[in-house]
């Protein structure tokens, strides 16, 4: 230990050099001088079960990390000094869980992260975290690619900065928990779990944290078990912008369905003891929690925030006396488990290891290749795929599945209907798969596509849920993470905007950011594009694709004929067993009950039902377009609506002597660029009938493919007008028509 020269003296031998502003050096020194100033109390309290000293030094771990952090980024070194400082009493919160409750943490949980490492013998949290700051490729959940609080050990499933992200897939995780013991398949956690969510006070205005909290009382007032613990981390401040006082108990003290309790972050026995409680609670009663744990927050928001800007020296000051270090460090000598002195000590030799590793590990590797960067983005092994996707249930239990009239045997079938019985295949192979969404229980969805499913499944497996698709996506979520395999529907394109983050910064990111460690398999279905003959005007004729194929690793499966459907949805349900992809299954609605294309009753756009047998034969890889249509003259490259339109079009142009050569992508993301490279360089004239928006299309891609791929050729697109589609016969005004296909196959023609 440090020799006993004074509290001051010692505090300044280890800071000389340190390179740290004036406020934080006057933050320790407020710190070690109150501690030093404490006098012991009576002895401990009767039968006391809280772990101080392991909360004290979880908590030093913590601050010694923030300090580190600032101190890294003025040597150059560090690339992340948003701290938990002043939020160290969540310590007490980790230990008063199991080290098994899933944990979904804030940015400013530090002190929950290395309270729960102490549950795993050996376990280093500051290694971890130093790691991530200094993106080091060592880093054990991330590997370098961000700095998380994440360990798949430890029970922490690593979160974005996203504000409030985290809590709709905490509300899928807690669900998952109930939901799992009712079908009576394990997940990654024990039956007994509750999932543990943190957030801030600011994060609790935002409409993804209401929305999640909203969705889980809705959960529990319908009875249904909601295993979650929401911890509010309460110090007042979204950076500089205070909340107002008393807002976050107005707001959540009397929500039906949630238990609610307010404790001081400066008191760790009443943190732990109140936690404790709450977590019985909810581990026995299925209900969820919230913890409004009021903290103080020091050293501004992050290392570029100067918090005097905008908060006054008394202000920061008074906040020093609520140090949750101090009140444990108060607890400890209080109940005579330790002196100021042997405190102090404690304090300054955790501080000297945690600078002394931090200098040992400046120079470990950091990526030095993109393909290393990107290697746990999204990986694919489609063979594997393959087999998962021809693995049919057992022969009795698909009988079973069907009421004995097996798909196969019934005839043509529609769009709707194939993938109506793909679903039913899926459920009956895949017993920790679901299915839910609105309306798609009982009335089997908006267009029948789910029709059935519930009966021949139960409530327990196809279920209907809130109208809101922020929690649809999140219940998926923490459906994927936990180990089931969630099939959510989104009743229209236009409405996944409301919660596209979801994808975005939690769903497609989650392999990426954990290094493969953590996965969410799913498979969103989503009914959209136009042409739905003026019905319903934009909000149910969405035709924008750009939200989504921009998103890296997300798969976009877009089947238009029957004959697709089937095989393309298996193969977007074998990647997410697999290899946990995420895909959008994206339906045409205006193909659903479509059967006839060229002329009446001739049944062109119907299909028979493949039967097991067939599977393999034939699967659909990942990015596989197919050929639908030979010809010379011009290659017409398209997909979903486009498709019947392009085929009706080369109906007509054949007529005129032109040949049409006509390709369905089928998937938007991956685009098959290789193959359409391929058909280009045999016929040299291309047309992309794009029936998303001009700018931001999918077609876009494709032009763009074919320019970096060496191709020469004429190329032309037609593309929907950038509008949003009005309704009535208006909306043909904007879309892509037929006679647009034919004229520029004609321009191509003679060129």
């Amino acid at each position: 230990m440090v020799g006993r020269v004074g509290p001051r003296r010692a505090y300044h031998s280890l800071v000389i050099g340190a390179q740290l502003p004036d406020d934080l050096h006057e933050l320790e020194q407020s710190l070690i001088d109150a501690i030093a100033s404490l006098t012991a109390g009576a002895g401990p309290s009767a039968e006391s079960h809280v772990p101080l000293n392991g909360i004290f030094t979880a908590q030093v771990e913590s601050r010694a990390l923030d300090h580190s952090a600032r101190w890294l980024r003025a040597l150059g070194h560090g690339y992340y000094t948003i701290g938990s400082s002043g939020h160290e009493s969540n310590a007490a919160v980790a230990a008063a869980l199991r080290l098994t409750d899933p944990a979904l943490l804030h940015y400013r949980s530090g002190g929950f992260y290395c309270a729960r490492a102490q549950q795993r013998p050996g376990h280093q949290a500051v290694r971890d975290v130093l790691a991530g700051m200094l993106a080091l490729t060592e880093e054990p959940m991330a590997g370098g690619r961000h700095k998380v609080f994440g360990h798949h050990a430890l029970t922490v499933i690593p979160q974005t900065s996203t504000i409030a992200a985290q809590l709709p897939r905490a509300l899928g995780v807690a669900f998952s928990i109930g939901r799992a013991r009712r079908l009576g398949v394990e997940t990654q956690w024990p039956r007994d779990a509750l999932a543990v969510c943190s957030f801030g006070d600011a994060s609790a205005n935002h409409s993804t944290a209401q929305g999640a909290i909203n969705a889980a009382c809705y959960s529990a007032h319908g009875g249904l078990p909601v295993p979650l613990l929401l911890v509010c981390e309460d110090n007042g401040l979204g950076i500089s912008v205070p909340t107002p006082t008393g807002w976050i108990e107005a707001s959540f003290a009397h929500r039906p369905g949630l238990r609610y309790e307010q404790v001081d972050g400066a008191d760790p026995q009443a943190v732990f003891e109140t936690t404790a409680e709450l977590a019985e609670e909810v581990r026995t009663k299925g209900k969820p929690a919230f913890l409004h744990l009021r903290t103080v927050r020091f050293m501004g928001h992050a290392g570029t925030d100067v918090e005097s800007g905008y908060r006054s020296a008394a202000a920061i000051r008074q906040d020093q006396a609520r140090d949750p270090i101090l009140g444990t460090a108060r607890a400890l000598v209080a109940d005579g488990l330790a002196t100021p002195d042997e405190l102090i000590d404690r304090y300054l030799m955790i501080r000297a290891a945690v600078r002394s590793l931090a200098l040992e590990m400046v120079h470990a590797p950091t990526f030095d290749s993109a393909d290393d960067v990107l290697r746990s983005l999204s990986p694919r092994r489609p063979d594997t795929v393959a087999a998962i996707a021809s693995r049919p249930a057992p022969p009795n239990s698909r009988a079973a599945a069907f009421d004995g009239t097996l798909p196969e045997n019934e005839g043509p079938l529609t769009l709707a209907e194939t993938i109506n019985r793909a679903l039913v295949d899926v459920l009956a192979a895949t017993p920790s798969s679901m299915v839910f969404g609105e309306d798609v229980a009982v009335k089997g969805g908006v267009y029948g596509v789910t029709r059935g499913l519930r009966k021949r499944f139960g409530a327990a497996r196809v279920f209907d849920s809130l109208l809101d698709e922020q929690s649809i996506l999140g219940l998926a979520l923490g459906a994927g993470v936990s180990g089931l395999l969630p099939i959510p529907e989104i009743q229209y394109l236009a409405y996944v905007h409301n919660a596209e983050d979801q994808l975005r910064g939690e769903a497609a990111s989650l392999s990426f950011f954990s290094n493969g460690q953590y996965r969410n398999p799913l498979v969103v279905r989503i009914a959209g594009y136009g042409y739905q003959k003026g019905f319903g005007g934009h909000f149910h004729n969405d035709n924008s694709v750009a939200v989504l194929r921009d998103i890296p690793g997300l798969v976009i499966a877009s089947p238009a004929h029957p004959s697709d459907a089937a095989p393309m949805l298996r193969t977007c349900v074998a990647a997410a067993l697999s290899d946990g992809t995420v895909s959008v299954f994206l339906e045409p609605i205006a193909l659903y009950h479509t059967r006839d294309l060229l002329a009446a009753g001739d049944g062109v756009w119907t299909a028979p039902y493949a039967g097991p047998e067939r599977w393999r034969h034939e699967h659909v890889p990942i990015g596989e377009g197919r050929l639908v249509r030979d010809g010379s003259d011009v290659l017409i490259v398209t997909w979903a609506n486009g498709l019947a339109m392009s085929l009706q079009a080369a109906r007509d142009l054949a007529a005129e002597g032109i040949s049409c050569r006509v390709f369905d992508l089928r998937w938007l993301a991956p685009l098959p660029i290789r193959q359409v490279l391929a058909h280009a360089g045999e016929v040299d004239r291309v047309l992309v009938v794009d029936e998303t928006r001009h700018s931001g299309g999918a077609g876009e891609g494709v032009v763009t493919g074919l320019i970096e791929g060496g191709y020469t050729g004429a190329i032309e697109r037609v593309a929907a007008r950038d509008s949003f589609v009005p309704l009535g016969e208006a909306a043909n005004l904007v879309l892509v028509g037929q006679d647009q296909i034919v004229e520029a196959a004609r321009r191509l023609s003679v060129r």
